[in-house]
C-alpha cells in the first residue's frame, strides 16, 4: 500500500475563517495532514457559502462556541493534541476569547501558533478591516497590475489572500513544525498578506532599483507592454494569450501569422505600436480555434484563454487528471505532485468533541516526543 501524502501524521486545528485559512487548510489536508476544522454553533460554517464545497475538503469538523467555556476548553483539549493552530481572527480577538498565543503554547509547548491577517498583528493598520484589494493596493502590486486605461485590475484574490497568504501561511507551518520537532519549541506565526505580496514582488522591486520598471501602465515587458506578451481579440471574440519572450518564440509566433520577421524587430521599442496593430490585426481574422490549430504544430508560446468550464475539458488537463470530481463537484486535484507520497482529497465528516479527541488519542508523535 502507497503512504498517505508527505504531511501524513501532523495534526493541524483549524478555526474557521474566510480568506487565507481555509485554503490553507485544504492544501495542508490534501498533503495528508490530519486536520479539524472548528466550526461555529449552527451545524455548520458561517462561510457555508463561501466555496465550501472545495475550500473545506478533507476534513474533520467540530462545532464549538469559543464564547462559552466549554468551547474554550474543548479548543485547549484539541490543542494538547495538535501540531500546529490556525485562526484568521482580526488581532486581539483570540485574546478577548482566552485562546491566544500565551495560553495555547503554556497548554502545548511545541505548538505552532499560526495567525494568518490582511495587515499583520502590530502596526498602525492592524486592527483595520481590509480585503484582498486593499491588501494589494499597499503593497503595489496593484498599481502594476494596471490596463490600457491606466485602472489597476484586480486579479480575483489569487494575489493576496491565495498566493500572499495561503501559500505563505502553508509554508510557515510547516517550517515551524520542523523547527518544533528538531528543537522542541514552538512559536507564533504571523501570516501578514501584506509581506507576502511584498515578498511576491522580489522580482518588480529588483527591476525597479535597476531602472528597469517603469510605473507607467502598461508600459514593461511582463505588464502588457510588449506587443509579442499580452492578450489578443479573435474573429469569434475569444482570445489567445501570448507569452513569446525569447527570440525563438517571436519568430515563431510572427511566422505562424504570416508576418514578415525582419519588418518587426522584437526589441526595437519604437515599431513597438506598428508590432501591435500587426498582431491585432492578424488574429482577428479567425476564431480561436483556428488560432488553437495553428500553434498547437508550432512552438510559439500562443495559447488559447479558456473559461473556466473549458479548463476542465481541454486534453492537456484531462491527460494530467488536473482536475477531478469528488461529491458531484469538479475541482482541482491536490498539488504539487509527489512520486512517493502523492496527496489526497480525503471524505471529510463531522465529528462531536469527544470523538475528536478520541480520534486524537494523545499528543502528536511528530511534534511531541524528545527533540531529535
Amino acid at each position: 500500500m502507497r503512504p498517505g501524502g508527505p504531511l501524513e501524521g501532523l495534526r493541524i486545528l483549524e478555526l474557521d475563517a474566510i480568506g487565507p485559512v481555509p485554503l490553507c487548510g485544504m492544501l495542508l489536508a490534501d498533503m495528508g495532514a490530519d486536520v479539524v476544522r472548528i466550526t461555529r454553533p449552527g451545524g455548520q460554517s458561517a462561510y457555508a457559502d463561501v466555496g465550501a464545497a472545495i475550500l473545506h475538503r478533507g476534513r474533520t469538523s467540530v462545532e464549538l462556541d469559543l464564547k462559552s467555556a466549554a468551547g474554550r476548553d474543548g479548543v485547549l483539549a484539541l490543542v494538547a493534541r495538535t501540531d500546529a493552530l490556525i485562526e484568521g481572527m482580526r488581532p486581539g480577538v483570540m485574546e478577548r476569547l482566552g485562546l491566544g498565543p500565551d495560553i495555547c503554547l503554556e497548554r502545548a509547548p511545541r505548538l505552532v501558533y499560526a495567525r494568518a491577517t490582511g495587515w499583520g498583528q502590530n502596526g498602525p493598520l492592524h486592527a483595520r478591516a481590509g480585503h484582498d484589494i486593499n491588501y494589494l493596493a499597499l503593497t503595489g502590486a496593484l498599481h502594476a497590475l494596471r490596463g490600457s486605461d491606466g485602472r489597476p485590475q484586480a486579479p480575483l484574490n489569487l494575489v493576496g489572500d491565495y498566493a500572499g497568504g495561503a501559500l505563505y501561511l502553508a509554508f510557515g507551518i510547516v517550517s515551524a513544525i520542523l523547527h518544533a520537532r528538531k528543537s522542541g519549541e514552538g512559536q507564533v506565526l504571523d501570516a501578514a498578506i501584506v509581506d507576502g505580496v511584498s515578498h511576491l514582488m522580489g522580482l518588480f522591486h529588483a527591476l525597479l532599483a535597476n531602472g528597469q520598471w517603469c510605473e507607467q501602465p502598461q508600459a514593461n515587458l511582463l505588464d502588457g507592454g510588449a506587443p509579442f506578451y499580452r492578450c489578443y481579440a479573435c474573429a469569434d471574440g475569444g482570445h489567445v494569450a501570448v507569452g513569446a519572450l525569447e527570440p525563438q518564440f517571436y519568430a515563431a509566433l510572427l511566422t505562424g501569422l504570416g508576418l514578415d520577421v525582419a519588418l518587426y524587430p522584437q526589441h526595437e521599442r519604437s515599431r513597438w505600436p506598428a508590432l501591435e496593430t500587426a498582431l491585432a490585426q492578424a488574429f482577428a481574422r479567425a476564431p480561436r480555434a483556428h488560432w488553437e490549430a495553428i500553434f498547437a504544430e508550432i512552438d510559439a508560446c500562443v495559447t488559447p484563454v479558456l473559461t473556466l468550464s473549458e479548463a476542465m475539458e481541454h486534453p492537456a488537463n484531462v491527460a494530467r487528471d488536473v482536475f477531478v470530481e469528488r461529491d458531484e463537484v469538479w475541482q482541482s486535484a491536490p498539488a504539487p505532485r509527489f512520486s512517493r507520497t502523492p496527496g489526497r482529497i480525503a471524505r471529510g465528516q463531522e465529528l462531536s468533541l469527544k470523538d475528536a479527541l478520541d480520534l486524537w488519542k494523545a499528543p502528536s508523535d511528530r511534534s511531541r516526543g524528545s527533540p531529535s
